[in-house]
């Protein structure tokens, strides 16, 4: 059942209120993100020229459309009423569409790390030659900077937008985007001094600067990679930015051992929200309010879903005695 409980025509709402204004803006953001960074990547593709940096800033602003394009799949299916053939709902859209995300962005950093490394090994020489606009020739270098200056832009406002919003609505997805705008930006200014160092002569620093922006990708990709499949496979609720459990979590935790003392307490993620398990306590006679056990903010208390007691030995995901409202 939703974690409202709240019954309308056409099905269950399974969106707290609390998160669904949240959840609008995070939709809109994705679009805008959509929008913008397919303006960036053309920019970008016409002035790539022979810049390694370039092309590496154009590939990552391209892999930037991922995170925003899963979002947007995930909260289309997150709403939808459970059904026969997936009776829990589709919370884990969410998880799913993490998962994606990270796999994305730590393959695409490992492979133009590879070819960065190659480059500087092999010692090839990218050249950047004259070009013509309106009838004067210009040093093309300078063409790729102000696209670089271009691409700068649209990140930095979309990430800074970004990032409250998936802190309130605790998204992996939207943050990853955030911090994938984060890292847009700063792969600008590295293409920036790439570019200028190979007008001021100096072979290496094109390839250098790329290498830089694919060890910031590759970084940010295993970060979310490991988080994504903690998730998946039950493990403890995350912080949105690191592979640590979540603090809200850890204060549920150590407010539910204090009420069951000697009782076993085991959380899981599924999407935003928390599933508790306690095992070993007594089953309470009447259903527990699941906004009076939540120890932190009360605009918070949506991210407890439910709350179940079982045997100690029962591990199950089917085990019985789900409590909760």
């Amino acid at each position: 059942m939703s974690r409202d409980g709240e019954v309308e025509e056409g099905g269950i709402k399974p969106l707290p209120p609390e998160i669904r204004s949240d959840m609008a803006r995070g939709r809109r953001l994705a679009w805008w993100t959509i929008g913008l960074m397919t303006t960036v990547i053309v920019v970008m593709g016409f002035a790539a020229g022979s810049s390694q940096a370039m092309r590496t800033a154009w590939i990552e602003d391209l892999l930037s459309l991922i995170p925003a394009i899963v979002f947007l799949v995930a909260a289309h299916f997150e709403p939808k009423a459970p059904t026969r053939l997936f009776p829990f709902g589709y919370h884990r859209a969410n998880s799913l569409s993490f998962l994606i995300a990270a796999v994305a962005l730590g393959a695409v950093g490992a492979s133009l790390l590879i070819e960065s490394v190659m480059t500087l090994i092999k010692q090839e020489h990218a050249t950047v030659g004259p070009m013509t606009l309106f009838g004067h020739d210009i040093w093309a270098g300078w063409m790729m900077v102000a696209a670089l200056v271009y691409s700068i832009v649209p990140p930095v406002i979309l990430g800074r937008l970004k990032l409250p919003v998936a802190t309130r609505l605790q998204d992996k997805v939207l943050h990853t985007d955030a911090m994938m705008q984060k890292a847009d930006w700063m792969t600008g200014l590295a293409g920036i001094a790439g570019v200028i160092g190979l007008g001021l002569g100096f072979w290496w620093a094109d390839a250098a600067a790329a290498a830089i922006i694919s060890l910031s990708i590759l970084n940010d990709g295993i970060k979310a990679l490991r988080s994504a499949t903690a998730e998946l496979v039950d493990g403890a609720p995350r912080a949105l930015d690191k592979d640590a459990e979540a603090e809200d979590a850890a204060s549920l935790r150590h407010e539910l051992e204090a009420r069951y003392p000697g009782a076993e307490v085991r959380l899981r993620e599924t999407g935003r929200f928390i599933h508790a398990e306690v095992a070993g306590a007594e089953r309470p006679d009447r259903v527990v309010d699941l906004k009076a056990l939540w120890p932190g903010p009360p605009e918070r208390a949506w991210r407890l879903a439910q709350l179940s007691f079982v045997a100690r030995d029962e591990r199950g995901p089917g085990a019985p005695g789900d409590f909760g409202s």
